[in-house]
């Protein structure tokens, strides 16, 4: 199966959707959204990371930022944080370049790694996307985190890649149908920045219907 580019979700949901299917929903089929300082912080540090014209060489290195991808095969689109090029045995011919260079994408995030394979998703996302674009095996990459100051390696197992297959083909199903999931309140919600959108606690307590109905009763 291929999808069309306007039926391309962005990538970037694979976190949003591993973390809270109603988050996702809100945000990619709603369009709603709102800050808190984990969202100002994350985009402080992507802006630095999101620079297309940026390049830097340093011998058996190359360093590229803000990359644009896209997959027809998984449906989706985004950007690379950083995407580097290490000579060796494998990966692709560069003009202008001796050997073969192998790709390794790298992810940015302000804090530190999580107990989930969220940010894992999103990075062998990329990893796979850029498999189809450039014709070449990606077997891993990296996670910098923002609080901790540095890199966590990540390998692109059989197991996340399915992951991933899975995922995207949910998100595709409730994007076609245009449906938000209900919520499933846990400890995270107080950290998630639609928190005062999606009022959990309320959600929980009672249905949308049943809400509607008896603020209608009480109005005057």
């Amino acid at each position: 199966m291929s999808y069309a580019e306007e039926e391309f979700l962005l990538l970037s949901g694979l976190q949003h959707f591993k973390f809270c299917r109603r988050q996702w929903a809100l945000i990619h089929l709603e369009q709603q959204w709102a800050e808190n300082h984990r969202t100002v912080d994350g985009e402080l540090m992507h802006s630095n990371a999101h620079d297309a014209d940026f390049r830097e060489s340093r011998g058996d290195l190359i360093i590229t930022r803000g990359v644009s991808i896209f997959s027809p095969t998984l449906g989706v689109s985004g950007q690379c944080d950083v995407l580097e090029y290490r000579r060796g045995d494998t990966g692709i011919p560069i003009r202008g370049k001796e050997g073969l260079w192998q790709p390794f994408p790298v992810e940015y995030k302000r804090g530190s790694p999580r107990e989930d394979t969220g940010d894992a998703l999103q990075l062998c996302g990329q990893a796979m996307c850029l498999e189809e674009m450039l014709c070449c095996a990606i077997p891993e990459g990296a996670l910098y985190y923002g609080e901790i100051r540095r890199r966590v390696p990540v390998a692109f197992t059989e197991e996340l890649r399915e992951e991933v297959r899975q995922m995207l083909a949910q998100m595709h199903d409730l994007y076609h149908r245009g449906h938000t999931p209900k919520v499933k309140p846990t400890k995270s919600c107080n950290a998630c920045s639609l928190k005062e959108l999606c009022l959990p606690k309320l959600m929980k307590s009672r249905s949308v219907s049943d809400y509607l109905k008896k603020a209608m009763e009480e109005a005057p």
